[in-house]
């Protein structure tokens, strides 16, 4: 395995390689003094450090440190820009698509998260190489999404989802649902029975905003009504809480799923964590039990937690998405 350190430990030689590099590829570059090379060098450093650190390969630090001829971080790449889907009543919707063959795959990502995680790239990844059309995306209100986050409501995210799959795809998909997104693909299913081939729950969170809302104490249910917020504890972001409106919980009720039978008819599979601590296993049992579709199974990781983001869990979604893929595509 290659070594992490940059070779040539000094500014000073780091700088004469920049120099070497630009006389090389760029002949305006012998307007440069090894001085401002230094500079640049010692800047190359700093980002290639924080790079490594953060784990976060940004274009930036990939630009400085190609230059100087840093190794790049292992597992790590470089964001591409997004387009926007347009629409004239709502927020502009931030993406990213790849063309390719059919059944397509459709990421919907997690409560307040964006379309870079781990899960979402892996399987663009993926379907490029196997040559599948592929769209991640975020909410409005969320990522590079237009529209604010205090103002959305689940219904509001619902329509994202139809808007994605009527504007930005062709013929059948699989839907792979994390966490939040694992209830708002069951009523994309429902909507779009004609376009939805199949699903793909991680760690679904059906009804789980308001049904961990209702198990709440009555004083502090009212506390919540009269702030207009719930600040519901997390590690998984620096804040320490996700900072819900009470508007959001109050019209979420309206879009509970598991009280009657889903009308959902094509494949499901619901990947869980049994160590998951914000959303129990059992949920997926009870989407299960209420799912029409008799092709259904249940994936349990004895190992893992909410978000499904080491490397043997991508790696177990990722192998549900290409069974699925061959079963639809025979």
């Amino acid at each position: 395995m290659r070594s992490l350190k940059p070779t040539g430990s000094t500014h000073h030689q780091l700088a004469r390689r920049m120099r070497t590099r630009f006389l090389a590829e760029r002949p305006e570059g012998k307007g440069r003094s090894l001085a401002c090379l230094r500079a640049m060098a010692g800047a190359a450093r700093v980002l290639w450090r924080e790079s490594r650190r953060r784990r976060c390969w940004g274009p930036e630090a990939a630009r400085a440190t190609a230059l100087v001829g840093f190794p790049q971080l292992p597992g790590c790449r470089q964001k591409s820009s997004h387009s926007f889907l347009s629409r004239p009543d709502n927020p502009n919707l931030a993406y990213h698509k790849l063309k390719g063959k059919n059944p397509g795959v459709v990421f919907l990502s997690g409560f307040l998260s964006n379309m870079n995680g781990n899960k979402a790239l892996a399987l663009e990844d993926y379907c490029k190489s196997v040559g599948h059309a592929f769209v991640r995306f975020d909410y409005r209100g969320c990522g590079s999404s237009e529209g604010d986050v205090k103002e959305c409501t689940l219904g509001k995210w619902r329509k994202d989802v139809l808007a994605v799959l009527d504007e930005l795809t062709q013929g059948p998909q699989i839907l792979v649902g994390s966490s939040l997104g694992g209830w708002l693909m069951l009523h994309a299913a429902i909507a779009r029975p004609e376009k939805v081939a199949a699903l793909v729950g991680v760690a679904a969170a059906a009804d789980y905003l308001v049904s961990t809302y209702q198990q709440l104490p009555v004083e502090l249910k009212k506390e919540i009504e009269e702030k207009g917020e719930w600040k519901v504890p997390t590690k998984h972001n620096e804040e320490g809480v996700y900072s819900v409106p009470y508007g959001l919980i109050q019209e979420a009720e309206n879009h509970c799923v598991l009280t009657s039978p889903l009308p959902i008819k094509c494949p499901v599979r619901l990947i869980h964590g049994i160590k998951d601590e914000d959303v129990p296993w059992e949920t997926s049992m009870k989407i299960a039990e209420r799912v029409v579709s008799t092709d259904v199974d249940i994936i349990l990781r004895k190992a893992g937690h909410h978000r499904m983001k080491e490397k043997e869990d991508i790696k177990l979604i990722i192998y549900t998405v290409e069974d699925l893929i061959e079963e639809l595509s025979t």
